[in-house]
């Protein structure tokens, strides 16, 4: 089994920045990919940034050039910074973390992101 805990949301405001995490814990497999989604309310989760046990990252358009993902594997830790000034009240969401490995999915319990003035 797999747990994953997130952390860092929060309120914030618009053009401002946060940095979410996401631990892993348990029966972690050395290949393995990490990525952030998020579900606003009455929306469908979506995908917001992936990234492989490798580093290869993929990003959905809205957030491409305002999000980073990054991990540390020596902690099974996954990041997203959500850069100065480019937050915006749209990005306003439940942020999920997921971890897949071989035919597994596994999900944080989320954190919430509120982008408001």
């Amino acid at each position: 089994q797999v747990q994953l805990v997130e952390s860092g949301g929060g309120l914030v405001q618009p053009g401002g920045s946060l940095r979410l995490s996401c631990a892993a814990s348990g029966s972690i497999l050395s290949i393995n990919v990490m990525g952030w989604y998020r579900q606003a309310p009455g929306k469908e989760r979506e995908l917001v940034a992936a990234i492989t046990s490798g580093g290869v990252t993929n990003y959905a358009d809205s957030v491409k050039g305002r999000f980073t993902i990054s991990r540390d594997n020596t902690k099974n830790t996954a990041y997203l910074q959500m850069n100065m000034n480019s937050l915006k009240p749209e990005d306003t969401a439940v942020y999920y973390c997921k971890l897949s490995q071989f035919v597994s999915n596994y999900w944080g319990q989320g954190t919430q992101v509120t982008v408001s003035s």
